[in-house]
């Protein structure tokens, strides 16, 4: 059996181009970076979207441009613009949570439609040279959702399903339905990827021995908490000394696109927001707090040894 591979979810305002390179460059491990969702609004890509997704800014790297619609009007247009962009493999966001995109029927908010569903998934059809996949959760309302569309899903030629055991109306809260997932795992045709609370890699043993015949993993924030997660061999020195690194890159691409003191403070807090473990409290709170970028830069210097 193949080795399980190991994806880097998308997390809208943290995995961006920026985010995935220095984490590429510096530390590595993962076989797919997926990007945050692309949507279509007022007739067209918004330009954060269209820059964070720029084969050139992603060259070298195994990225994954993920997609919302909320209808295959939308999935069509979208398509068509990655496609003229190059890009030959797509994944289509049904797992969204926020109300923003469920409430537009976007995101989970599409798994109580069957039929929306089939007619967004006939669109793949109508694109053999694209490879796709679906992120999808248990359902919006409950959790039988994402079951009732397996015979759908498994019709559909797809890459992989990434499953997420929650409904949407939990967000992010409360367990995973490990029971509700195991259902879809022992139905489902396609390769099936696990998404959600893995933040060890003893979470990623236990979930691969639970389910043995997965595809893989994908992990987002635990990874965000902890860059080096899936080198087991680093020591919490080496781990703080990678964690730097990526800063480092990570500030420097930081600087030459933003304007000010301020905009790249705010850029600069996202990156520091999970890893807090890694670093003493009191630095972690000045990282955060302080809106004087020599201040900023002088807590990064307590943490070099």
């Amino acid at each position: 059996m193949p080795r399980p591979i190991v994806c880097l979810a998308p997390l809208q305002g943290y995995t961006n181009a920026a985010y995935r390179r220095v984490h590429f460059d510096a530390v590595g491990g993962i076989d797919y970076y997926y990007t945050p969702f692309v949507r279509w609004e007022k007739g067209g890509l918004r330009n954060k979207d269209l820059r964070d997704i720029d084969p050139k800014v992603n060259a070298g790297i195994p990225v994954v441009p993920q997609v919302i619609a909320r209808d295959c009007d939308e999935l069509r247009h979208l398509c068509d613009e990655l496609q003229a962009l190059g890009w030959r493999r797509i994944d289509i966001n049904m797992g969204c949570p926020f109300p923003m995109q469920t409430g537009a029927g976007r995101g989970c908010g599409l798994l109580s439609h069957p039929d929306i569903v089939a007619s967004i998934l006939e669109e793949t059809r109508r694109r053999p040279e694209v490879a796709f996949s679906v992120k999808m959760r248990l359902g919006q309302k409950d959790n039988t959702e994402a079951q009732q569309l397996l015979p759908i899903l498994n019709e559909t030629p797809l890459e992989n399903i990434t499953l997420h055991p929650r409904i949407g109306r939990q967000q992010y809260r409360g367990k995973p339905d490990i029971e509700a997932f195991s259902d879809f795992y022992k139905g489902c045709k396609k390769p099936l990827i696990y998404n959600g609370d893995i933040t060890t890699r003893e979470d990623i043993e236990r979930i691969l021995q639970a389910f043995p015949a997965l595809h893989g993993v994908m992990i987002g924030r635990g990874l965000l908490a902890n860059p080096t997660m899936l080198l087991p061999e680093l020591t919490d020195d080496e781990r703080l000394s990678r964690l730097l690194q990526m800063h480092d890159y990570f500030f420097v691409k930081a600087q030459s696109s933003l304007q000010g003191d301020q905009q790249l403070l705010t850029h600069l807090h996202a990156f520091w927001q999970y890893p807090q473990k890694m670093i003493p409290k009191k630095t972690h709170k000045e990282l955060m707090k302080t809106s004087s970028l020599r201040n900023y830069l002088s807590a990064v210097e307590s943490l070099r040894k």
